[in-house]
């Protein structure tokens, strides 16, 4: 099975890697120039070929990988002639299946919100609907989570926003640490230590989050003060307005 990829951004780089230390490592890939240092660092892996442009992509791909910024994908997938009606994969956040049937002509089209955790064959791959070889290619990636109504799918990629609001939580305390007199290293380390801790114990234990969160918060102490400070303040509110917007967002 030959996947070809039109678009050679981060996400298609960190599937790639992914795929090539995979079971699907004997799938062949062929990936467009666009993106032209990326393509150049991926054709260096075995079985991946750079094609010399998109139409070439889709003419030597059993599989077709849409990984375009949603901004350019009218531009970069109307003029491409999908003659053979390949089963297609998007990854083009907010642009729905009935779009992309008219523009491809294809009628098996699948959407995914492959995460760069990907290449390391970790994290969840939410895909709607469940089209068995994007399936398969993402349980190869990680887990494949089959979706079958759109507006769940749509909640999903409005969650997967939430990893800039991850990172610039820990870029808060860290500023926070540094005003009281730490090192931006020291702040930096002790961070990375406690949160990346915190992502073992979600790994490794099934308990809800309501549930994790009281186990870390001691009656009265600084966990459940910080807590509901948060809450207090509009926190749990300011992130259920951005999510809902997200939402809407994705969906058109």
């Amino acid at each position: 099975m030959r996947l070809g990829f039109i678009g050679t951004g981060t996400i298609t780089s960190h599937m790639v890697r992914g795929l090539k230390t995979s079971a699907l490592a004997d799938w062949p890939i062929v990936v467009s120039p666009r993106g032209e240092k990326l393509a150049a660092e991926l054709a260096l892996l075995p079985g991946v070929t750079v094609a010399a442009g998109n139409q070439a992509v889709l003419d030597q791909a059993d599989v077709v990988i849409l990984a375009v910024r949603p901004q350019v994908a009218e531009v970069v997938i109307k003029p491409l002639q999908f003659q053979a009606d390949p089963p297609v994969i998007s990854l083009i956040a907010g642009l729905h299946i009935e779009t992309l049937a008219e523009w491809t002509g294809s009628k098996d089209i699948a959407r995914a919100i492959p995460l760069p955790f990907v290449e390391r064959h970790e994290g969840v791959t939410p895909v709607f609907p469940p089209q068995p070889v994007a399936m398969q290619i993402f349980a190869a990636l990680g887990t494949a989570l089959p979706v079958s109504d759109l507006a769940a799918y749509d909640a999903y990629a409005a969650a997967s926003a939430l990893m800039g609001s991850y990172f610039g939580l820990l870029e808060t305390a860290s500023a926070w640490m540094v005003a009281q007199a730490h090192s931006d290293a020291d702040a930096a380390l002790y961070l990375r230590g406690l949160f990346g801790s915190l992502g073992d114990v979600l790994r490794e234990k099934s308990a809800s989050f309501e549930q994790l969160r009281q186990d870390h918060s001691t009656k009265g102490g600084l966990n459940e003060m910080i807590f509901q400070s948060f809450v207090q303040g509009g926190g749990g509110a300011a992130m259920e307005t951005a999510l809902t917007a997200a939402f809407k967002r994705v969906q058109g």
